[in-house]
């Protein structure tokens, strides 16, 4: 019986980590979503404002 008390408690250990993995790797990937929605917004609206020429990097 201990040992199964020791397996669930290692399993759960891991099982809470990935979870926060996943919820950080979650918030990076919203946060790169719109840090690159914006930038294209921008790029879209300069590119429109110099009269459809090329957007420079």
């Amino acid at each position: 019986m201990e040992n199964l008390i020791l397996f669930l408690n290692s399993f759960f250990s891991y099982l809470v980590l990935m979870v926060i993995i996943l919820a950080v790797a979650g918030a990076a990937l919203a946060i790169g979503i719109t840090l690159a929605k914006k930038k294209n917004r921008k790029a879209s609206s300069l590119s429109q404002a110099d009269g459809d020429a090329p957007a420079g990097r």
